[in-house]
């Protein structure tokens, strides 16, 4: 069973109990007990049972341990139809979406490798390259964090009033909306992951 990414709270607690009671439902008439039976092996009165798995009612902990242990199965199995939606973007090698940020006209190659749906923060992402042609362009500011990987070649890499002198295997993480940027290149081509994260648009959670 999907899960809507948009659904309030209130909305997927009722779709885990629905499933939940599916669940226990199916293992019962599975074994070819009847609720009154399946009620007494779990300590339960089959009024309860009944609305457990009619999805009237959130079972506790317990109850879920006593109807799992009276079914023969894992507390776990009572969940396998509950699954919630969870996005992934896979990038193959070489692929990726070509993105026109600030400093593309400054020679830096934004390759865009994946991004997210929904939810509270916005992650994105980024193969950036600098080659000869490019130039130093130290003055990004926006809101978020950023992350830096140096893959290839060697950078001066400015944050506010510091400056990293970066290598293959070094990274940074820094609050973005200091004035940030490549200082110095000082061995081409430079590679290098960027990884932004910012609170999503207000009405796109």
């Amino acid at each position: 069973m999907q899960q809507n990414p948009h659904a309030t709270e209130k909305e997927r607690d009722t779709s885990l109990e629905v499933a939940i009671g599916r669940e226990v439902k199916g293992f019962r008439r599975n074994l070819g007990m009847t609720v009154v039976e399946l009620a007494n092996l779990a300590s339960l009165s089959p009024g309860m049972l009944s609305k457990i798995e009619n999805g009237q009612t959130s079972p506790s902990l317990a109850t879920l341990k006593s109807l799992a242990g009276a079914l023969n199965v894992p507390v776990t199995a009572l969940f396998r139809q509950f699954e919630e939606e969870r996005d992934a973007s896979f990038v193959r090698a070489g692929q990726g979406i070509e993105i026109e940020r600030r400093g593309t006209r400054a020679g830096h190659h934004y390759r865009l490798l994946g991004h997210t749906v929904g939810g509270a923060v916005t992650v994105e992402p980024y193969l950036i390259t600098l080659t000869e042609d490019s130039d130093v362009f130290p003055i990004f500011q926006h809101d978020g964090a950023e992350f830096l990987y140096i893959l290839e070649g060697e950078v001066g890499y400015r944050h506010g009033d510091k400056i990293y002198d970066m290598k293959p295997g070094d990274s940074l993480y820094f609050d973005a909306d200091a004035p940030h940027g490549p200082e110095s290149l000082n061995r081409l081509p430079i590679v290098f992951l960027s990884i932004i994260s910012y609170p999503a648009p207000a009405g796109k959670k």
